[in-house]
């Protein structure tokens, strides 16, 4: 009774558990890593398979390049002009099919390991083995490879509680890569490989395998990254939105290392909303 009527013993109870329960948990990890290094490394070279896949496509004729920097120009003895130097590229990282530039300023990336992970509740939460002391803070976003993770929710010196997309309360604001639809991405509590996406019109045409990212608008996340593919999709007689059943792109029940995502902007962009009156949907904050 008194934590829950003291809203400061309420912070710091949670604060002492999550780094007690952080440290109980970081330690059960490194033994179970013990014995699953080969599985591990697997997993690994699986992942930096599939992202230099990404990377390099088959077809070389249609690639894309990441940018493109033009060197500095001189003229030769007949006034010609010739170029001087090879074009540049910066260091990108793949995540959620997104490429993003690892040195972005506006979304800067953590790695971090997960070292516990629930499934089965209708609420489910990551605990990571970074925190405050390597720039985490609460509400910052957490992706995968495969895209879309959670939000982070506290933080104490060493860890990080994450509330996972498989959370109750989680919505992701999204769209359809395809034709720009908006919508809203959350999960029914049942089936953790799925999701809904909301708040699209019946007058929508809807695609099996259309793809579904994150819409940018709001800072938690970077525009464009994977969320999932549309499995199915129902007109339900007495609504005007479709429903519509999305394949979650990460394996929850495999996810081993992810990435904090940074925005600092997200401030500056909330303190203008919040004066100009503005309450633009996205990620939930439970």
């Amino acid at each position: 009774m008194f934590i829950t009527n003291s809203s400061y013993q309420r912070a710091a109870f949670f604060n002492s558990a999550n780094t007690y329960a952080g440290e109980v948990l970081a330690r059960r990890t490194q033994v179970a890593d013990y014995f699953r290094l080969a599985e591990l490394n697997e997993e690994l070279a699986a992942e930096n398979a599939a992202l230099r896949q990404q990377l390099f496509p088959p077809d070389t004729a249609h690639r894309l390049a990441d940018s493109v920097a033009i060197p500095p120009a001189r003229q030769d003895t007949l006034k010609r002009i010739r170029w001087v130097g090879p074009a540049t590229r910066p260091d990108t990282l793949i995540l959620g099919l997104q490429k993003l530039p690892a040195r972005d300023p506006s979304y800067p990336l953590i790695p971090a390991r997960v070292i516990n992970n629930t499934l089965r509740n209708v609420d489910n939460y990551l605990t990571l083995n970074i925190g405050s002391r390597n720039g985490v803070q609460p509400g910052q976003g957490v992706v995968a490879a495969a895209g879309v993770v959670g939000r982070v929710k506290v933080v104490s010196e060493h860890y990080a509680t994450v509330t996972s997309l498989l959370h109750s309360k989680t919505t992701i604001a999204s769209k359809i890569k395809r034709d720009g639809t908006f919508g809203t991405v959350r999960w029914l509590g049942d089936d953790p490989t799925h999701a809904v996406l909301d708040n699209v019109l019946r007058e929508t045409k809807l695609v099996k395998g259309d793809t579904v990212v994150t819409s940018g608008y709001n800072a938690v996340f970077p525009e464009g990254l994977f969320i999932g593919t549309i499995t199915s999709f129902v007109k339900e007689p007495d609504k005007n939105f479709w429903t519509v059943r999305v394949r979650l792109g990460v394996d929850f029940s495999k996810l081993t290392y992810v990435y904090v995502v940074s925005s600092r902007p997200k401030a500056e962009r909330d303190t203008v909303e919040a004066r100009a009156g503005f309450k633009p949907g996205g990620e939930g904050k439970p």
